[in-house]
């Protein structure tokens, strides 16, 4: 079965190798050794001034970034279930929630959230999703950040990237905080989550909050290459082999080419074959589907197909179907994925099957890939 979810992605062979070892303790100097190292290589990959590892899910980390550098209000964008996690956590900690909803599939505006903030000084933290992958969105944050740091620069950017690092280079200057998940482009199972932090959230931490998710004592702790608590000493073990595993296959801008070009060719070739992208600015993450026949489809193509592809939630639930597009996979794969898609089709009736998907995957992957190599694609 190929999976092909935005989450969990699959976990290479050699990854397993690593995790699969005997257990370690996390107070020794031999896992601080590979601690460092996982650190030195997520620095690479953050671009951030700090790196924190938490024994957690995303939402443990957005949680973490919300009790920690928020004080009063926090503004949340909710174009899905992820945006909408915030505000939700803010209110279960005695914060106040503002919140921007749109639809799935439209992504918040720079202008919507400056007058926001100009009609609301009690806010004084940002949460936003890069990638908010319950409709596979895109929104703008780092314009976003950027306009509200020459406001104000003391509020807080917290940017929910757990289906973005490690999908596309992103610009950190303006955002404070930027968290990922194990489960995603990094290619692990579940369990892991970090958050990259500026030295202006740093100061806005200062001692920190909550007692597990407090942030001031796991920077204090992680500078000594080791943990406040009890370290995920296997999936951190895993997250250094694929760290490696990614320098050793032409480091992260082939990673971030790959990707591109794999993003770009998918939503292409389903676009041939009649098929409606539902974002308006969709997310290289994932391509995300809208069809009257979306379940009928998913069950097809995980039954006839041996391709698991993810499904929608709430009101988009039987009406969506997200294909993963992150992390370090094969393009015989993913060409697979598009071919079975038509050939879907072809049983349900909707289109003869005459190999369209898999011709336009290919030459729009190969001719991003090599505009890639020449400069001439972004």
């Amino acid at each position: 079965m190929l999976l092909f979810t935005p989450g969990p992605t699959p976990v290479s062979q050699n990854v397993r190798n690593a995790m699969s070892d005997e257990t370690m303790h996390h107070r020794t100097p031999e896992f601080e050794a590979i601690f460092a190292k996982t650190r030195k290589h997520l620095f690479n990959l953050f671009k951030t001034d700090e790196v924190i590892m938490l024994a957690s899910s995303g939402t443990g980390a957005m949680e973490a970034a919300v009790i920690n550098l928020c004080k009063h209000t926090l503004l949340n964008v909710n174009s899905g279930k992820f945006g909408e996690r915030f505000g939700k956590i803010a209110v279960a900690n005695g914060l106040t929630s503002v919140e921007i909803k749109n639809e799935w599939n439209t992504p918040v505006t720079v202008e919507a959230i400056i007058d926001t903030v100009k009609n609301n000084s009690n806010i004084d933290a940002i949460a936003v999703q890069i990638s908010e992958s319950a409709g596979g969105l895109r929104h703008p944050v780092e314009e976003i950040a950027k306009s509200v740091k020459e406001i104000n620069p003391n509020i807080m950017i917290i940017a929910d990237g757990i289906t973005a690092v490690g999908v596309e280079r992103i610009d950190v200057e303006n955002i404070d905080c930027l968290i990922a998940g194990s489960q995603k482009a990094l290619m692990l199972p579940p369990g892991l989550s970090i958050l990259g932090l500026s030295n202006k959230a740093i100061e806005t931490i200062g001692k920190g909050k909550g007692y597990y998710l407090n942030l001031a004592s796991e920077i204090k702790k992680q500078k000594e290459n080791t943990t406040a608590y009890t370290a995920a000493t296997t999936l951190i073990i895993g997250l250094l082999e694929v760290l490696e595993t990614i320098e050793s296959n032409g480091g992260l801008s082939r990673l971030y080419g790959d990707t591109a070009c794999r993003s770009k060719a998918v939503k292409r070739a389903l676009e041939a074959i009649g098929l409606e992208i539902y974002p308006k600015t969709p997310a290289k993450s994932m391509s995300t589907v809208i069809d009257t026949d979306a379940s009928q489809i998913r069950t097809l193509l995980k039954e006839e197909f041996d391709v698991n592809v993810a499904g929608g939630q709430d009101h988009l639930k039987g009406k969506i179907f997200r294909i993963n597009q992150m992390g370090l996979i094969p393009v015989y794969e993913m060409a697979w994925v598009v071919n079975a898609v038509e050939l879907t089709l072809s049983r349900i009736g909707r289109r003869k099957y005459d190999g369209t998907a898999n011709r336009v995957f290919n030459e729009a992957f190969l001719g991003t890939l090599d505009g890639f190599k020449k400069g001439t694609s972004k």
